[in-house]
């Protein structure tokens, strides 16, 4: 007699023989689909931030210039991949849609590289994996469309670059590797090809780490400066910008102070050679480039070091521009520092404007279209107080008028003022008092562009 167990065993072996029978067709297995990676570079030198999309999806969003994302890992496949700059009056494709086919355990960077009027995409694959024990490796784009051929070289820290042989030679949208390299200290050099002695970029001593699997992009440079070009190393998880070892700072000074004499501002007690000599109210300074590092500023009468209104300690770092503004009246006289964004962008203008007047307190502040009644109209910024900086606003080309008013109020203590706003400008608006304070308020207009030869 059939024990239940020995039923159950033979109904099992009934079903297996007829699932043989035909071909498997209920117990298949599945393979899962294999995956890439995907990563993008914003190489474009005057493009504005931009939303990368995969299949009409935003997937990675506001990547701006000199920035590379983290790596996405996806299904390998065809898939439509567009680039959207991010616009004031709403965002345009500027690459694409283009359908692009993804082989899986590959790595693939995507780069738009070009002006606007140029911009293209460059895409770079290489097989997914890691690098060998001790090892780190390297794959290098040429991403700067003005820069001509160039040889690169990664070298021990103060090689002589005569006896040293380029890791190869490449023009804009080439590349080479990836190559790997023991882990451990190196300088990369970049010359113009064939000429060892004329070194454009020089990153100085840098680390590669064990396990480092790193993409760089040589993108032109928006830096103060002598180099052409910078940088931008996407390690996986997201990206860090590599400037040339002489990169310097960038500092400009207003003088904003109503009552205050003429000043000289001193860097370093070099009272008998100003950084600036003789600045008057209510003028600024150009730009002056020093090495990064971290200063001591004084403000004095000018020629008089004996009368010093400002003692200060400003840390500079390297490819950063700042201005340094002297603000209130002369009794409460402080710095007043601000980071700028000198990077113009060719689809619109960057409009910065700072409240330097101390009469005129807490003010709201219209950016119009000429003519605009502001009594009909919300503020477009509401509350803005003394000493703020609105940060750059994106503003279409064309004529504006700006008016600024004691906040919750529609009479006007500056403007309307007319300006014209073109694609690539960067200005900053200082908002003043008249010459020893009070009314009538005006404003300082400075460009803030910095081209990467200014000394």
């Amino acid at each position: 007699m059939r024990t239940l167990y020995q039923s159950a065993l033979a109904l099992v072996i009934l079903v297996l023989a007829a699932c043989d029978s035909n071909n498997g067709a209920i117990f298949t297995t599945v393979e899962p689909p294999k995956t890439f990676n995907i990563q993008v570079v914003h190489a474009s030198p005057d493009a504005p931030p931009v939303n990368v999309l995969v299949d009409g999806n935003a997937v990675l969003t506001d990547v701006d210039y000199n920035a590379g994302s983290a790596q996405l890992t996806l299904d390998e496949g065809t898939y439509s991949i567009e680039v959207e700059g991010i616009l004031p009056g709403g965002n345009a494709t500027v690459i694409g849609p283009v359908s692009l086919d993804f082989a899986g355990d590959t790595t693939y960077t995507v780069a738009a590289v070009g002006s606007v009027a140029a911009i293209e995409p460059v895409v770079f694959s290489q097989a997914r994996g890691t690098p060998t024990a001790g090892s780190a490796r390297l794959s290098v784009l040429h991403a700067a469309a003005a820069a001509p051929e160039v040889d690169v070289y990664v070298t021990a820290p103060g090689a002589d670059l005569a006896g040293s042989a380029a890791v190869g030679s490449f023009e804009f949208k080439g590349t080479l590797g990836p190559a790997e390299v023991t882990a451990g200290d190196y300088q990369i050099r970049v010359t113009p090809a064939g000429d060892p002695a004329t070194v454009v970029f020089d990153s100085g001593t840098i680390a590669l780490a064990d396990g480092d699997d790193l993409f760089v992009a040589a993108v032109p440079s928006t830096n103060a400066g002598p180099s052409p070009i910078s940088l931008v190393v996407l390690t996986g998880a997201g990206s860090a910008e590599i400037l040339t070892a002489s990169t310097p700072a960038s500092l400009r000074v207003f003088h904003t102070s109503p009552d205050a004499p003429a000043v000289d501002v001193v860097v370093n007690d070099a009272f008998a050679a100003p950084l600036v000599p003789g600045l008057s109210f209510p003028n600024f300074a150009g730009y002056v480039n020093v090495p990064a590092d971290t200063y001591n500023v004084k403000v004095t009468a000018a020629g008089n070091p004996g009368v010093i209104v400002i003692d200060a300690d400003l840390t500079l770092e390297a490819s950063q521009a700042y201005d340094v503004l002297a603000v209130d009246t002369l009794a409460a006289i402080e710095p007043l520092v601000l980071n700028d964004d000198p990077r113009p962008v060719s689809t619109y203008a960057k409009v910065r404007i700072v409240h330097s007047s101390p009469t005129a307190q807490d003010v709201d502040i219209y950016v119009t279209a000429p003519g605009t009644d502001i009594n009909t109209v919300d503020p477009t910024l509401a509350v803005v107080p003394f000493k703020a900086s609105t940060g750059y606003i994106p503003l279409p080309e064309g004529s504006y008028d700006v008016t600024v008013v004691p906040a919750g109020t529609k009479t006007a203590a500056i403007g309307p003022a007319t300006f014209d706003f073109f694609n690539g400008d960067v200005l900053t608006v200082v908002a003043r008092d008249a010459v020893g304070g009070g009314a009538p308020l005006n404003v300082i207009v400075a460009g803030d562009q910095i081209f990467p030869d200014e000394t």
